[in-house]
């Protein structure tokens, strides 16, 4: 755990790993923190120009997209607690999803006889139709972003990004288990 320690001069403060007894100093990690916002800009703006494109094509939007891909991806469709999980929202914001997706008709809403608690979402056939042809667009619209680096670059990339991934979460806190509240 590295230890603050005032700076010589009085003004600033620097990182002093206790194992080591190496002094770090925040500029010392510039190119990684320049590598940490460049990664961010990208992906903000890959998000906000596949927004644009969703609402200017399909009047959808990114969420409604996300929701109806899980669902794609299996015939039985899910649950909605594990559609949240999935997807990373609360329950509130999935159910919000649901309300607008079923009026649209582009997915149904099955509740279980034996637990009318559980309620399990899938795709109706007008919601696959709908949802491949958006998926096509989507995955058109990504190789125009992504345009620019040859076939060998993407493989480059994504190996380095997973490397990256792995750094992460070997470094990443274990989280505490969800409550069974």
């Amino acid at each position: 755990m590295p230890v603050l320690e005032p700076a010589r001069n009085g003004t600033s403060r620097r990182h002093l790993d206790a194992e080591s007894k190496v002094v770090e100093r925040p500029q010392d990690h510039a190119t990684e923190l320049r590598l940490w916002l460049r990664l961010l800009a990208c992906t903000n703006l890959i998000e906000v120009e596949i927004r644009r494109r969703l609402r200017e094509r399909f009047n959808t939007t990114l969420p409604r997209f996300d929701l109806l891909a899980q669902l794609e991806r299996v015939d039985d469709g899910l649950l909605l607690g594990e559609l949240s999980r999935r997807m990373m929202v609360s329950n509130g914001n999935v159910t919000g999803l649901v309300e607008r997706l079923v009026s649209a008709g582009l997915i149904e809403r099955n509740v279980s006889e034996a637990d009318r608690r559980a309620v399990r979402v899938r795709l109706t056939d007008k919601g696959r139709r709908e949802f491949a042809e958006m998926a096509a667009a989507h995955a058109e619209w990504i190789g125009e972003l992504f345009g620019r680096f040859s076939e060998s670059e993407q493989k480059a990339l994504w190996s380095r990004l997973g490397e990256l991934k792995a750094s992460v979460l070997a470094g990443a806190k274990p989280r505490p288990p969800e409550s069974a509240a």
